[in-house]
Protein backbone atom coordinates (compact mmCIF):
# COMPACT_ATOMS: atom_id res chain seq x y z
CA UNK A 1 0.00 0.00 0.00
CA UNK A 2 1.20 3.08 -0.89
CA UNK A 3 0.89 6.00 1.41
CA UNK A 4 -1.24 9.39 0.52
CA UNK A 5 -2.91 10.55 3.74
CA UNK A 6 -0.98 10.48 6.86
CA UNK A 7 -2.25 11.68 10.68
CA UNK A 8 -0.20 13.13 12.73
CA UNK A 9 -1.37 12.62 17.10
CA UNK A 10 0.40 15.48 18.76
CA UNK A 11 1.53 18.63 17.56
CA UNK A 12 4.45 19.27 19.52
CA UNK A 13 8.23 19.49 18.77
CA UNK A 14 8.44 16.23 17.07
CA UNK A 15 4.96 16.14 15.67
CA UNK A 16 5.78 19.20 13.97
CA UNK A 17 8.72 18.13 12.34
CA UNK A 18 6.67 14.85 11.07
CA UNK A 19 3.59 16.78 9.76
CA UNK A 20 6.57 19.03 7.88
CA UNK A 21 8.05 15.93 6.41
CA UNK A 22 5.58 14.59 4.96
CA UNK A 23 4.15 17.23 3.73
CA UNK A 24 6.96 18.07 1.89
CA UNK A 25 7.41 14.96 0.32
CA UNK A 26 3.42 15.39 -0.93
CA UNK A 27 1.39 13.56 1.58
CA UNK A 28 -1.65 15.26 2.23
CA UNK A 29 -1.37 14.99 6.40
CA UNK A 30 -4.03 15.63 9.26
CA UNK A 31 -2.47 16.58 12.74
CA UNK A 32 -4.80 16.53 15.41
CA UNK A 33 -4.38 18.44 18.59
CA UNK A 34 -6.14 18.92 21.87
CA UNK A 35 -6.73 22.57 21.61
CA UNK A 36 -5.82 24.98 19.12
CA UNK A 37 -3.36 27.27 20.67
CA UNK A 38 -1.36 23.71 20.22
CA UNK A 39 -2.02 24.24 16.22
CA UNK A 40 -1.38 27.07 16.35
CA UNK A 41 1.82 27.13 17.86
CA UNK A 42 2.77 23.88 15.82
CA UNK A 43 2.14 25.77 12.43
CA UNK A 44 4.11 28.67 13.56
CA UNK A 45 6.97 26.51 14.10
CA UNK A 46 6.58 24.47 11.03
CA UNK A 47 6.65 28.33 8.95
CA UNK A 48 9.76 29.38 10.59
CA UNK A 49 11.40 26.29 10.01
CA UNK A 50 10.25 26.67 6.24
CA UNK A 51 11.31 30.35 6.15
CA UNK A 52 14.58 30.01 7.21
CA UNK A 53 14.88 27.34 4.08
CA UNK A 54 13.63 30.73 1.87
CA UNK A 55 15.95 32.83 3.19
CA UNK A 56 18.80 30.31 2.30
CA UNK A 57 17.38 29.57 -0.89
CA UNK A 58 16.93 25.77 -0.70
CA UNK A 59 12.85 26.31 -1.52
CA UNK A 60 10.89 28.93 -2.72
CA UNK A 61 7.99 30.67 -1.41
CA UNK A 62 5.88 29.03 -3.88
CA UNK A 63 6.96 25.75 -2.50
CA UNK A 64 6.67 26.94 1.35
CA UNK A 65 3.01 27.75 0.28
CA UNK A 66 2.83 23.98 -1.15
CA UNK A 67 4.31 22.51 1.98
CA UNK A 68 1.85 24.08 4.43
CA UNK A 69 -1.33 23.52 1.92
CA UNK A 70 -0.42 20.17 2.61
CA UNK A 71 -1.29 20.17 6.23
CA UNK A 72 -4.16 20.20 8.14
CA UNK A 73 -4.88 21.33 11.72
CA UNK A 74 -7.59 19.58 13.44
CA UNK A 75 -8.93 19.23 17.14
CA UNK A 76 -11.53 15.98 15.83
CA UNK A 77 -9.69 12.47 15.59
CA UNK A 78 -12.51 11.99 13.73
CA UNK A 79 -11.11 13.77 11.07
CA UNK A 80 -8.47 11.03 10.88
CA UNK A 81 -10.58 7.93 9.73
CA UNK A 82 -9.72 8.37 6.18
CA UNK A 83 -5.68 8.26 7.07
CA UNK A 84 -3.32 5.57 5.44
CA UNK A 85 -1.09 5.96 8.36
CA UNK A 86 -1.17 7.63 11.98
CA UNK A 87 1.52 8.04 13.63
CA UNK A 88 1.48 8.97 17.15
CA UNK A 89 3.90 11.53 18.81
CA UNK A 90 2.11 12.22 22.31
CA UNK A 91 3.56 12.69 25.58
CA UNK A 92 5.01 9.73 27.01
CA UNK A 93 2.27 7.96 28.98
CA UNK A 94 0.96 4.80 27.94
CA UNK A 95 -2.42 4.76 29.89
CA UNK A 96 -3.38 8.71 27.13
CA UNK A 97 -1.97 6.97 24.17
CA UNK A 98 -3.75 3.77 24.29
CA UNK A 99 -7.35 5.54 24.81
CA UNK A 100 -6.59 7.39 21.49
CA UNK A 101 -5.68 3.95 19.75
CA UNK A 102 -8.71 2.38 21.02
CA UNK A 103 -10.63 5.27 19.80
CA UNK A 104 -8.91 5.37 16.32
CA UNK A 105 -9.39 1.76 16.08
CA UNK A 106 -13.03 2.18 15.92
CA UNK A 107 -13.30 4.77 13.37
CA UNK A 108 -10.48 3.98 11.10
CA UNK A 109 -10.80 0.75 8.25
CA UNK A 110 -9.00 -2.28 8.49
CA UNK A 111 -6.60 -0.92 6.64
CA UNK A 112 -5.25 1.65 8.25
CA UNK A 113 -1.58 1.45 10.02
CA UNK A 114 -0.81 2.82 13.45
CA UNK A 115 2.11 3.54 15.07
CA UNK A 116 3.65 5.17 17.54
CA UNK A 117 7.01 7.69 17.77
CA UNK A 118 7.92 6.45 21.21
CA UNK A 119 11.19 6.43 22.21
CA UNK A 120 11.15 4.33 25.45
CA UNK A 121 8.12 2.46 25.62
CA UNK A 122 7.63 -1.23 23.82
CA UNK A 123 5.24 -1.25 21.00
CA UNK A 124 3.17 -3.93 21.82
CA UNK A 125 1.95 -2.62 25.01
CA UNK A 126 0.02 0.15 22.57
CA UNK A 127 -0.74 -2.50 20.39
CA UNK A 128 -2.34 -4.81 22.13
CA UNK A 129 -5.16 -1.86 22.83
CA UNK A 130 -6.37 -2.13 19.18
CA UNK A 131 -7.64 -5.36 16.81
CA UNK A 132 -5.01 -4.44 14.25
CA UNK A 133 -2.09 -5.63 15.85
CA UNK A 134 -0.62 -6.82 12.29
CA UNK A 135 -0.98 -2.97 11.36
CA UNK A 136 0.60 -1.85 13.84
CA UNK A 137 4.61 -0.71 14.25
CA UNK A 138 6.93 1.87 15.55
CA UNK A 139 8.25 4.57 13.87
CA UNK A 140 11.00 6.35 15.57
CA UNK A 141 12.11 9.92 14.45
CA UNK A 142 14.65 11.81 15.47
CA UNK A 143 15.15 15.42 16.47
CA UNK A 144 14.79 17.66 14.43
CA UNK A 145 12.46 15.48 12.39
CA UNK A 146 13.47 17.98 9.17
CA UNK A 147 17.37 17.55 9.68
CA UNK A 148 18.17 14.10 10.90
CA UNK A 149 17.98 10.83 8.30
CA UNK A 150 17.06 8.22 10.32
CA UNK A 151 14.22 6.44 10.72
CA UNK A 152 13.73 3.24 13.33
CA UNK A 153 11.26 1.03 11.52
CA UNK A 154 9.87 -1.14 14.67
CA UNK A 155 8.33 -4.32 14.46
CA UNK A 156 6.81 -6.55 16.92
CA UNK A 157 5.87 -10.17 17.41
CA UNK A 158 2.52 -9.01 15.92
CA UNK A 159 3.76 -6.80 12.82
CA UNK A 160 3.11 -8.21 9.30
CA UNK A 161 5.59 -8.20 6.92
CA UNK A 162 3.58 -5.96 4.59
CA UNK A 163 2.97 -3.55 7.79
CA UNK A 164 6.80 -3.49 7.54
CA UNK A 165 7.39 -2.90 3.81
CA UNK A 166 4.90 -0.34 3.29
CA UNK A 167 6.65 1.01 6.18
CA UNK A 168 10.20 1.38 4.50
CA UNK A 169 8.68 2.51 1.46
CA UNK A 170 6.95 5.30 3.28
CA UNK A 171 10.32 6.09 5.03
CA UNK A 172 11.74 6.35 1.08
CA UNK A 173 9.13 8.62 0.10
CA UNK A 174 9.94 11.22 2.91
CA UNK A 175 13.87 10.95 2.61
CA UNK A 176 14.59 9.27 5.42
CA UNK A 177 17.24 6.58 6.30
CA UNK A 178 15.23 3.48 7.57
CA UNK A 179 16.37 0.33 9.75
CA UNK A 180 14.36 -2.34 10.91
CA UNK A 181 14.73 -2.78 15.21
CA UNK A 182 13.03 -5.20 17.32
CA UNK A 183 10.59 -4.24 19.94
CA UNK A 184 12.52 -3.84 22.62
CA UNK A 185 12.59 -0.52 25.03
CA UNK A 186 14.60 1.79 23.34
CA UNK A 187 15.15 0.25 19.96
CA UNK A 188 19.13 0.32 18.66
CA UNK A 189 19.40 4.08 19.06
CA UNK A 190 18.08 4.43 22.76
CA UNK A 191 19.25 1.35 24.30
CA UNK A 192 22.64 2.52 23.21
CA UNK A 193 22.56 6.34 23.66
CA UNK A 194 20.83 6.45 26.98
CA UNK A 195 23.46 5.01 29.17
CA UNK A 196 26.17 6.91 27.38
CA UNK A 197 24.64 9.93 28.01
CA UNK A 198 23.19 9.48 32.11
CA UNK A 199 27.26 8.38 32.01
CA UNK A 200 28.38 12.02 31.17
CA UNK A 201 25.96 13.08 34.05
CA UNK A 202 27.82 10.70 36.51
CA UNK A 203 31.03 11.84 35.50
CA UNK A 204 30.29 15.57 36.52
CA UNK A 205 29.20 14.33 39.75
CA UNK A 206 32.07 12.09 40.03
CA UNK A 207 34.15 15.02 38.84
CA UNK A 208 36.34 13.32 36.36
CA UNK A 209 36.47 16.52 34.42
CA UNK A 210 33.94 19.91 34.57
CA UNK A 211 31.08 20.18 31.84
CA UNK A 212 32.99 22.13 29.23
CA UNK A 213 36.01 19.70 29.52
CA UNK A 214 33.29 16.40 29.07
CA UNK A 215 31.53 18.00 26.37
CA UNK A 216 34.58 18.69 24.39
CA UNK A 217 36.41 15.70 25.00
CA UNK A 218 33.60 13.76 23.23
CA UNK A 219 33.23 15.92 20.70
CA UNK A 220 36.03 16.44 19.67
CA UNK A 221 37.53 13.06 20.16
CA UNK A 222 34.93 10.98 18.76
CA UNK A 223 33.88 13.43 16.56
CA UNK A 224 29.99 13.65 17.79
CA UNK A 225 28.47 16.70 16.34
CA UNK A 226 27.98 17.94 19.97
CA UNK A 227 29.03 16.89 23.90
CA UNK A 228 26.83 14.84 25.93
CA UNK A 229 25.63 17.30 28.34
CA UNK A 230 24.70 19.66 25.46
CA UNK A 231 22.70 17.43 24.01
CA UNK A 232 21.04 16.22 27.20
CA UNK A 233 20.12 19.99 27.25
CA UNK A 234 18.97 20.04 23.64
CA UNK A 235 16.56 16.88 24.62
CA UNK A 236 15.65 18.31 27.69
CA UNK A 237 16.29 16.97 31.07
CA UNK A 238 12.63 15.62 32.35
CA UNK A 239 13.14 13.98 28.35
CA UNK A 240 15.70 11.84 29.45
CA UNK A 241 14.54 11.35 33.67
CA UNK A 242 11.98 10.05 32.01
CA UNK A 243 12.54 7.83 28.88
CA UNK A 244 15.54 6.18 31.89
CA UNK A 245 12.91 5.10 34.20
CA UNK A 246 10.74 3.55 31.44
CA UNK A 247 14.11 1.33 30.40
CA UNK A 248 14.92 0.69 33.84
CA UNK A 249 11.53 -0.70 34.62
CA UNK A 250 11.78 -2.78 31.47
CA UNK A 251 15.52 -4.07 31.81
CA UNK A 252 16.39 -3.97 35.66
CA UNK A 253 19.44 -2.65 35.11
CA UNK A 254 22.13 0.43 36.69
CA UNK A 255 23.55 1.48 33.77
CA UNK A 256 19.98 3.32 32.87
CA UNK A 257 19.13 4.67 36.63
CA UNK A 258 19.24 7.96 36.93
CA UNK A 259 21.93 10.40 38.59
CA UNK A 260 20.43 12.02 41.85
CA UNK A 261 21.37 15.36 40.33
CA UNK A 262 19.61 14.79 37.01
CA UNK A 263 16.93 13.94 39.36
CA UNK A 264 17.44 17.52 41.41
CA UNK A 265 17.71 19.12 38.62
CA UNK A 266 14.22 18.09 36.77
CA UNK A 267 12.99 18.91 40.50
CA UNK A 268 14.81 22.65 40.57
CA UNK A 269 13.09 23.04 36.88
CA UNK A 270 16.59 22.32 35.47
CA UNK A 271 14.96 20.85 31.87
CA UNK A 272 17.48 22.66 29.34
CA UNK A 273 16.97 24.81 26.52
CA UNK A 274 12.99 24.62 26.60
CA UNK A 275 13.59 26.32 30.36
CA UNK A 276 16.91 28.36 29.69
CA UNK A 277 18.35 26.11 31.95
CA UNK A 278 20.62 22.94 32.26
CA UNK A 279 24.00 21.44 31.96
CA UNK A 280 24.22 25.00 30.58
CA UNK A 281 22.70 28.57 31.53
CA UNK A 282 20.91 29.84 27.97
CA UNK A 283 20.41 33.86 29.65
CA UNK A 284 23.16 35.34 28.12
CA UNK A 285 24.47 35.69 24.64
CA UNK A 286 26.17 32.36 24.87
CA UNK A 287 25.33 29.34 27.22
CA UNK A 288 27.91 29.18 30.22
CA UNK A 289 28.30 25.97 32.45
CA UNK A 290 25.36 26.04 34.90
CA UNK A 291 27.04 26.20 38.86
CA UNK A 292 25.22 23.04 40.39
CA UNK A 293 27.53 22.94 43.25
CA UNK A 294 29.07 19.55 42.74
Amino acid sequence: MEIKKVGVLGFGLMGCGIAQVCAQAGIETVAREIDQKFIDNGFGIITKNLSKAVKKEKIDQSEMDRILGNIKGTLDLEDLKDCDLIIEAVVENLDIKNEMYSTLDRICPDKTIFASNTSSLTVMSMAASTKRQGNFCGLHFFNPVPAMRLLEVVKTIATSQETIDTCFGFGKKIGKTTVLAKDNSGFIVNLLLVPYLLDSIRALEQGVASTVDIDAGMQLGCNHPMGPLTLIDFIGLDTINNVAGIMFEEYKEKRYTSPPILKKMVIAGYLGRKSGKGFYDYSGDEPVPTDLGI
